[in-house]
């Protein structure tokens, strides 16, 4: 019996703010035990294959626009990450199940929000810089 809860893109679109779409992708800490440890090195062969870096990654990030969670405003600044919406097994990487390369079952995300999303944070990482000034992390010097 598969218990595994199917994330997709086309819901995901659906949900129309930041905090919607994160809450609907955050996994609470679980991630896909299967391709960690000794094992690590089948997803690894996966990400450095010319199908994932020539072919699946590139389209996603023109479909999402290298928007965080594919949401128009959230412009990634800095390294784009292509996520599996659904953790991956090994056994996914071992048979190239669809989970590994449809498109329906990948999102662009941001380094923080990837982190956030994987380790099952509450809340969204901040999406857009802090504005500066002049001296604010010194405060000594106001």
């Amino acid at each position: 019996m598969n218990t595994r809860m199917i994330r997709t893109y086309s819901e995901l679109i659906t949900l129309k703010t930041f905090e919607e779409r994160y809450e609907y992708l955050r996994l609470d800490g679980v991630v896909g035990e299967d391709t960690f440890g000794y094992d690590r090195y089948l997803n690894q062969k996966f990400y450095n294959s010319k199908l994932w870096k020539d072919r699946i990654r590139p389209k996603i990030i023109l479909r999402d626009n290298g928007c965080d969670m594919g949401l128009e405003g959230y412009e990634i600044q800095g390294n784009i990450y292509v996520h599996h919406m659904n953790p991956v097994t090994k056994d996914d990487i071992l048979s190239m199940s669809e989970f590994l390369v449809n498109p329906e079952y990948l999102i662009c995300l941001s380094f923080d929000t990837h982190q956030a999303i994987t380790y099952g944070l509450e809340k969204p990482p901040q999406q857009f810089p802090i504005e500066r000034t002049m001296n604010d992390t010194c405060p000594w010097r106001h």
